[in-house]
């Protein structure tokens, strides 16, 4: 392993620390510049890094991902994906996820915009089998009932375990969208997707967009989006599958996409860094949103 140095961005609120890890970010060993990456996330909606992880660690996650894989079960929707395997409660499944979400990369980036307080919101994988059809567009945020364009409210970070590609269903993002006021945008998400469990033709897709880009990875690699950013899985053409894993942060005051405190026990979570405990809940919003029985939840963890 290598050791790059992360270049900090000043912040009159939430600084960037100045920090180094031990990560294969860079083949050349450049150092990351954060000033350019955040300024691509506010000014496009989102930044890549590319060849982050090494081969061990792609072998390693996917090994661990494998067990769940094969069970075969298939999204209950055309939102999930009829031909997609999705895993969920990544965490309680194997451990060997925190490294993902606690990776610096996409933590400083969380920690920046969302501040110290952000939550783990979801954790999925996701593998687009041959012949899955394109998603709805949709922003991670949706649930949130505020008028766009707003405030940032979660970062999406995509961990490519496999080479994404136009053929193999990237994914597609409309850049600057988080600007727009538009909601009611042609093939975005509406209550019907989640209803239509028919699936769909092969190579079938939903209305294009002229300002569609397809965000192409090499294994490894890492896309990090706003989670007000227009986007969508592409649809799989090829013979092979694609393979990502998305961690997904949130404000400190946001309920979480997934109800992680409900899928391990107390004595699960005490066994993760103090980090990821706080990222999983056990920790204070400022002032005191978030205590249980009027006390830190830390101390169910007898922290």
């Amino acid at each position: 392993m290598l050791k790059y140095a992360l270049k900090a961005v000043n912040s009159p609120a939430n600084a960037l620390r100045q920090i180094s890890m031990n990560a294969n970010v860079h083949a050349d060993g450049a150092p990351v510049d954060f000033a350019t990456h955040c300024s691509a996330i506010q000014e496009e909606g989102y930044t890549v890094f590319t060849d982050v992880l090494s081969e061990a660690e792609i072998t390693a996650y996917r090994a661990a991902l494998q067990p769940w894989l094969d069970k075969d079960l298939c999204g209950r929707n055309v939102f999930e994906g009829t031909r997609s395997h999705r895993v969920y409660a990544m965490l309680a499944k194997n451990p060997i996820f925190a490294e993902l979400v606690m990776h610096p990369l996409a933590l400083t980036l969380a920690e920046h915009f969302l501040g110290e307080s952000c939550l783990l919101s979801a954790c999925l994988a996701i593998e687009l089998m041959p012949g899955e059809s394109a998603q709805p567009w949709h922003t991670d945020d949706g649930h949130v009932s505020l008028k766009p364009p707003h405030k940032i409210l979660g970062i999406s970070a995509f961990w490519a375990l496999s080479d994404t590609t136009v053929e193999n269903g990237a994914t597609e993002v409309l850049p600057r969208s988080h600007l727009w006021a538009e909601q009611d945008l042609p093939g975005a998400l509406t209550a019907v997707d989640f209803d239509n469990t028919d699936g769909v033709d092969e190579g079938a897709d939903h209305e294009c967009h002229s300002a569609a880009k397809t965000v192409t990875l090499t294994a490894g690699s890492l896309m990090v989006a706003r989670g007000d950013l227009w986007h969508r899985g592409g649809a799989n053409l090829s013979g092979g599958s694609r393979l990502i894993v998305t961690p997904q942060y949130c404000a400190g005051w946001l309920r979480p996409l997934e109800t992680m405190l409900l899928t391990m026990t107390p004595a699960q979570v005490a066994a993760f860094p103090e980090r990821l405990q706080a990222l999983l809940g056990y920790s204070i919003h400022a002032p005191f949103m978030g205590y249980v029985d009027g006390m830190h939840p830390k101390r169910i963890l007898g922290a």
